[in-house]
């Protein structure tokens, strides 16, 4: 079982920053991932990071804004959001994947995580 604490949101102005973080229980993952859902539409993929080699796979809405990081040593990865936009509004959930090959085709779908964090609420104001 590994749980995942997720900390961060907020309430920012378009333009403006904020870093959400995410805590893992275990070691053993392979992949962390980061999606968003919306209120009336389905859960999206924003991106992802290889734990021991720190590859990143970006979803295009995103890529140029967001970052993703880990932390070894706290395990702990974060999701840095620069020039937010009104629609990055939504819930972002992290979520665990403790095996599998690095895939894009792969990592981008909700059905390759194994642990999901409970969401933080992100909201941009225009």
């Amino acid at each position: 079982q590994v749980q995942l604490v997720e900390s961060g949101g907020g309430v920012v102005q378009a333009g403006g920053s904020l870093r959400l973080s995410c805590a893992a229980s275990a070691r053993t993952v392979s992949t962390m991932g980061w999606f968003r859902q919306a209120p009336g539409k389905e859960r999206e993929f924003v991106g992802a990071i290889n734990w021991s080699g720190g590859r990143t796979y970006y979803a295009d809405s995103v890529k140029g804004r967001f970052t993703i990081s880990r932390d070894d040593a706290k395990k702990t990865v974060y999701l840095q959001m620069n020039s937010l936009k009104p629609e990055d509004t939504a819930v972002y959930y992290c979520a665990a994947s403790l095996g599998g090959t690095w895939s894009v085709v792969v990592i981008v779908s909700p059905a390759r995580y194994d642990y999901w964090g409970q969401g933080t609420q992100v909201t941009v104001s225009s």
